[in-house]
């Protein structure tokens, strides 16, 4: 059973919340909000992970905020062979490398916004207001999709035009894994997979931890997903290759704490992550 907290079945409180986004991709928070927002939800050390972005407002791989750690992060998509995966990196440090990775993919990004936007006004008859800049993703057009005319709320957005599979649907550009673990090494004090148990195959997708740092084992899982989660598994594939047991709610919302590593878990993480 999956519990509401710590999104494992587990009792312990998390120690920090190591998966957020903000209004730099296409959460919801802004980074003055965040730490209100964290001590709202118990934990007094978050990472913010917008999607395939540093965020450009944290000037440091770590920082205090109102009493509160901020950890500068990324979650980057990439292409294995397999599937696409999401890689979570952590203290992340502005080198050229992942400059290059992260701008390449916010310039298409932008791009395939407009190119959706387009296409939903066109299919619906609609107007949207969504700004088409760094960051956005398909969350922000379908909460643009919400508040406009259309017939359709967030979810429907979603299931009617721009799923995968919807009419509205673009493809977007994603780096090989191979090149988003090398900017990323470079870069990152702790590279690690992102929810495993969301990926078409978990177990290929656990086999691509062992060359990574660590790997979310903390996450609150919800539908089929929740149902395949096995938290057992990631403990040993952890173990045998010795990563770092990560985790967090992964808030695109203002709600932070819902899930994240409990203590012991997180000492193991913050030694290897510089003024944590």
């Amino acid at each position: 059973m999956i519990r509401e907290r710590n999104g494992d079945g587990g009792d312990e409180a998390p120690a920090a919340d190591l998966h957020l986004h903000t209004t730099a991709s296409d959460g919801v928070l802004t980074v003055p909000e965040v730490p209100a927002a964290a001590t709202a939800g118990g934990v007094d050390v978050v990472a913010v992970t917008d999607h395939d972005r540093i965020h450009p407002d944290l000037d440091a791989p770590v920082t205090e905020r109102d009493g509160v750690t901020v950890i500068r992060g990324v979650e980057l998509r990439v292409e294995a062979a397999e599937q696409r995966l999401d890689l979570l990196g952590y203290g992340v440090r502005d080198t050229p490398r992942v400059r290059e990775v992260t701008e390449r993919i916010q310039a298409d990004r932008k791009e395939r916004g407009r190119e959706i936007v387009e296409r939903v006004e066109s299919h619906l008859g609609v107007s949207l207001d969504v700004e088409l800049r760094e960051g956005i993703g398909r969350p922000n057009i379908a909460r643009a999709v919400e508040e406009s005319d259309a017939p359709y709320d967030y979810a429907g957005a979603f299931e009617h035009l721009i799923g995968n599979d919807g009419p509205c649907y673009v493809e977007r550009y994603v780096p090989a894994f191979e090149e988003g673990v090398e900017a990323l090494r470079d870069a990152c004090a702790v590279i690690g997979l992102a929810h495993p148990f969301r990926y078409p195959d978990p177990e290929a997708a656990l086999g691509r931890a062992a060359e990574l740092d660590a790997v979310e084992r903390f996450y609150p899982y919800g539908g089929a997903a929740a149902e395949r989660a096995d938290t057992g598994l990631v403990e040993r594939v952890a173990a045998e290759h010795d990563l770092l047991l990560t985790g967090g709610s992964d808030a695109h919302d203002r709600t932070l704490g819902v899930a994240g590593p409990p203590r012991d878990a997180f000492e193991a993480f913050a030694a290897r992550v510089p003024s944590v």
